[in-house]
C-alpha cells in the first residue's frame, strides 16, 4: 500500500527542524531540509550537523549516505511542509513572526493540490489562520481551509514540538502529539504524517486551541520556575539555606517545588508566554509577574556578585556555564550569558568557562571577557560562579574551591 506520505520539506535546520527532518528521513520519506544559513545547510549535505544533540550526527550521516536526506536554500516541491523556523519577541516582549512570515512566503510558489502545510514553530493564536491567509493571497489559483473548509485543495495545521534537549530524538518518536487543523480533515491529514514516525498518540483539535495549548504548557511551567526563584530571594533575605527548604517542603505528598536557579532560558519558556500576555494583557496578570520575576533573577545574581567584588582589591570572577541548562550548547535567551555579560561590563576582567561551544558569543566576545578551560579557571579565580550545572562542574573537587567565594545558583555544590 502506498505510504501516506513520501516526500517532505522541513523549512528551518535548526534545534527542532534538524531532528525532524532526520526522523522523517530515518522513516523512508524523502525529505528536503531548508535553511537560509549556508553553512547549515552545507553541512548537512556532507552528513554532518551544526549543533550538539546526542545522537544527531549519527541520523543525519545515515539519512544522507541513503539519499532520504539533503539540504538546500529554497524549498522544493514536496506533499508535506513542516515550518520549524524561530519565533523571537521584539521590544515590548512584542510576538515577532518575521522568520514565519517569511517561511509561508517561501514554499508558496511550490504548493500544489493535495499538500498539507505544518506550522511546528510556536507562535501566538491565531498564527496558523495568518499564514494560511498569506498562502492564499500569494497563490490565488488554490483554495485554502478558510476558503473551501475540508474540501481545501492544501491543508493547512498547527502541531507543536514538546521535546527537551539532549532527548530530542527520542522525544519527537514517544512523545504525544497534539495536531490542530483548520478543518477537520487538515488535522487528520497533519496526523497521518505524524503517525509515520511517532508512537505517542495524536489528539486531534482545531489550530487555534492546539496553538494556545503549547503556550500554556510553557506558561505554567515558567510560572513554577518563578515560584522557586522567587523563594530563593526571600530565603537568601531570611539566611536560609534555599534548596533545603525546597526538599524538605516537598516531602509533603501534594507538594513538588522545583529547584531555583539563575533565571530561564531556551527559546521556549523564557519567551513564549510573552504570546499569552500580548494576546490578552488585561487579563495574563500572573503569567505576566512570573515572567518578571524570572527576568528579574539574573539582575539579583549580578548585584551579588558585584557585593562580594567589594571586599577583594583586583577580584578575579569565574562565570562557569553560559547554556541555559546543563550539558548543551543552547545558549538562546540563557540567563548565564546574560548575568556574565553584566559581570564583563562591570569587571575589569572575567573568566568564562564553557565546554561546549569554542568562541564567546559576538555580544560577550566585545566585553573582553576571557574564554578559558575550568582548570584555569578555579586557578586563578577569587569568586566562582556557578552558572550552568554541567557535568564536569558538579564533579569538581569541593577542595579546590577552598578560601574562594562560591556563589552556586543551581544549589549543585551545596
Amino acid at each position: 500500500m502506498k505510504p501516506a506520505f513520501e516526500t517532505a520539506c522541513v523549512i528551518g535546520l535548526g534545534y527542532i527542524g534538524l531532528p525532524t527532518a532526520a526522523v522523517l528521513a530515518s522513516r523512508g520519506i524523502s525529505v528536503t531540509g531548508v535553511d537560509i544559513n549556508q553553512r547549515a545547510v552545507e553541512l548537512v549535505r556532507k552528513g554532518k550537523i551544526h549543533i550538539v544533540e546526542p545522537d544527531l550526527d549519527i541520523l543525519v550521516n545515515g539519512a544522507v549516505a541513503t539519499g532520504k536526506l539533503t539540504a538546500t536554500l529554497e524549498p522544493v516541491p514536496a506533499e508535506a511542509f513542516i515550518v520549524a523556523v524561530p519565533t523571537p519577541f521584539t521590544d515590548g516582549h512584542k510576538p515577532d513572526l518575521k522568520f514565519v512570515h517569511a517561511a509561508a512566503d517561501s514554499i508558496a510558489p511550490v504548493l500544489a493540490k493535495g499538500n498539507v502545510v505544518i506550522i511546528e514553530s510556536t507562535s501566538p493564536v491565531g498564527t496558523t489562520d495568518q499564514v494560511a491567509e498569506r498562502l492564499a493571497g500569494l497563490r490565488p489559483d488554490l483554495t485554502f481551509p478558510q476558503q473551501a473548509g475540508d474540501d481545501a485543495d492544501v491543508c493547512v495545521a498547527y502541531s507543536p514540538e514538546r521535546v527537551l534537549p539532549g532527548q530530542i530524538l527520542t522525544e519527537l518518536v514517544r512523545n504525544d502529539r497534539v495536531v490542530g487543523g483548520m478543518s477537520p480533515k487538515c488535522a487528520e491529514r497533519a496526523a497521518e504524517l505524524y503517525r509515520m514516525v511517532i508512537q505517542g498518540e495524536c489528539f486531534l483539535t482545531t489550530s487555534r486551541t492546539a496553538e494556545l495549548v503549547k503556550l500554556s504548557e510553557n506558561a505554567f511551567r515558567d510560572v513554577n520556575i518563578a515560584f522557586a526563584n522567587e523563594l530563593s530571594v526571600i530565603c537568601e533575605t531570611l539566611d536560609l539555606d534555599a534548596w533545603e527548604v525546597v526538599k524538605l517542603a516537598n516531602r509533603h505528598p501534594r507538594v513538588n517545588i522545583l529547584n531555583p536557579g539563575p533565571g530561564v532560558g531556551g527559546h521556549c519558556i523564557a519567551v513564549d508566554p510573552w504570546f499569552i500576555v500580548d494576546s490578552a494583557p488585561d487579563d495574563a496578570r500572573l503569567i505576566r509577574t512570573a515572567r518578571e520575576v524570572n527576568d528579574g533573577k539574573p539582575k539579583h545574581i549580578v548585584a551579588q556578585v558585584l557585593a562580594a567584588c567589594e571586599n577583594l582589591p583586583e577580584p578575579r570572577v569565574a562565570c562557569l556555564g553560559l547554556s541555559y541548562k546543563p550539558d548543551i550548547d543552547d545558549l538562546r535567551e540563557s540567563p548565564s550569558l546574560g548575568i556574565a555579560i553584566q559581570l564583563a561590563e562591570e569587571l575589569p576582567e572575567l573568566l568564562v568557562v564553557e565546554p561546549h561551544i569554542q568562541d564567546l558569543p559576538a555580544a560577550l566576545e566585545e566585553t573582553g571577557a576571557l574564554l578559558i578551560d575550568l582548570d584555569g579557571a578555579l586557578e586563578r579565580a577569587d569568586i566562582v560562579v556557578l552558572l550552568t550545572d554541567h557535568k564536569a562542574f558538579k564533579a569538581v573537587d569541593r577542595g579546590r574551591l577552598n578560601g574562594k567565594i562560591v556563589i552556586d545558583t543551581r544549589g549543585a555544590w551545596r
